[in-house]
């Protein structure tokens, strides 16, 4: 189970710096060699002018400058949001650079270049007559509320991120990430309400990416009463009375929070079927009464001891046989492993708290918890959310 760093063991005795470990078995020898071949600038030549070794040379070199280049080309991104060109596209179909450079105020010249650079990343594509559309990558941006909060969001990040070494030194210390998330600055809860506003919008537009694979993985009809833990403004049990309404519903989270939370579901017309009480799920109990309890990106902000905090204030609160599902992007998922372990173990790093875990890490924390039968439930897009569900034992 991964651990704070606190709590990790001690490495054993390894070689010092300036010393080599003789690799051991035949894939540490054959890694070996490999590392000095990929290494010397004599084989890169010869790997890429041979024509059995060519393509992979040539794409290999393609992934390293992506990497590179990779911040550039989150800024085109960014700038095509801004300038909303999705939308625009989206609404009045291809259009010439000259209507776009007037419609951003921008002059032609900068306009084609984002065209360009937008182009190249297949946000946009170029069509008939001289004129711009939707590409392959651009499309789905449109009327994706959650994924532009996201992008603009981002900025906090990149700021961190200028110095990574100083970010890994300081653990997150002082970034201007825990801005975005005031509870990580504020650990019991007592947001100055300034801040709860802010707070509350973001993880209102971040939610729904991760919402419709919730819903979708796992038969909610099966139970008769939800409680969220976490939940925000409300917008995953909004989502869940509209989904099964015969469904009971509660929402726990932050005294602030809960508030703004019942505001919203009032004025959906759902004051009356969910049950919205603010607390700390660190400081009080939460509300009995569910026989499911939902963790939706709740666990990944928190160390592992404040996680199993959450899991066993949920466990007390469920009944013998209640069950507790927890939804959040894990790592060393196939398919998305830059996804689970760098940019969500950066993410987490420079929001000052956090970690990202795998499944089996889930399923690990769950048991120490007191939950039993922990198992993956497969959702269609875990880049975006992974779940895992446990049950209390009867």
């Amino acid at each position: 189970m991964s651990t704070g760093s606190a709590d990790r063991l001690p490495l054993a005795p390894g070689p010092s710096l300036g010393e080599s470990a003789a690799p051991r078995t035949w894939r540490d020898r054959w890694a070996a060699w490999r590392d000095r071949m990929v290494a010397s600038h004599r084989f890169q030549r010869r790997a890429a002018g041979f024509w059995l070794t060519r393509a992979v040379a040539r794409r290999r070199a393609a992934e390293l400058f992506d990497l590179v280049a990779g911040f550039v080309y989150t800024q085109v991104l960014a700038a095509c949001v801004r300038l909303d060109l999705f939308e625009l596209l989206a609404a009045r179909g291809p259009l010439p650079a000259a209507d776009l450079a007037r419609h951003c105020a921008l002059p032609e010249r900068a306009m084609r270049r984002l065209l360009d650079a937008a182009v190249a990343v297949r946000l946009l594509e170029p069509r008939s007559g001289g004129c711009w559309g939707l590409g392959p990558l651009g499309g789905p941006l449109v009327g994706n509320a959650a994924l532009k909060a996201m992008v603009e969001h981002h900025a906090a990040l990149y700021a961190d991120l200028r110095d990574p070494v100083a970010l890994l030194r300081d653990e997150g210390a002082g970034s201007a990430m825990s801005a975005y998330w005031p509870y990580a600055a504020y650990p019991d809860g007592a947001m100055p309400p300034e801040r709860v506003a802010e707070y509350s919008a973001l993880m209102t537009a971040s939610q729904p990416m991760v919402i419709d694979e919730v819903l979708d993985a796992w038969d909610f009809a099966r139970h008769r009463r939800v409680l969220d833990v976490g939940g925000g403004e409300g917008r995953f049990v909004t989502a869940l009375a509209q989904r099964c309404p015969r469904l009971e519903l509660m929402l726990f989270d932050l005294p602030q929070v809960a508030a703004l939370a019942r505001q919203r579901l009032a004025g959906l017309g759902l004051a009356q079927r969910v049950q919205t009480q603010g607390g700390s799920f660190f400081d009080d109990p939460l509300p009995r009464g569910a026989d499911l309890v939902t963790l939706v990106r709740v666990l990944f902000d928190h160390d592992d001891a404040h996680a199993l905090a959450i899991l066993r204030a949920a466990h007390a609160a469920l009944p013998p046989g209640g069950t507790v599902l927890v939804a959040e992007p894990m790592a060393q998922t196939p398919g998305a492993h830059a996804m689970g372990d760098a940019y969500f173990g950066f993410y987490l790093l420079a929001m000052g708290r956090g970690q990202p875990r795998s499944a089996e890490d889930m399923r690990q924390l769950l048991s120490a918890a007191g939950f039993e039968a922990a198992r993956n439930v497969r959702t269609r897009l875990p880049l975006q959310a992974g779940v895992v569900v446990a049950r209390k034992p009867r």
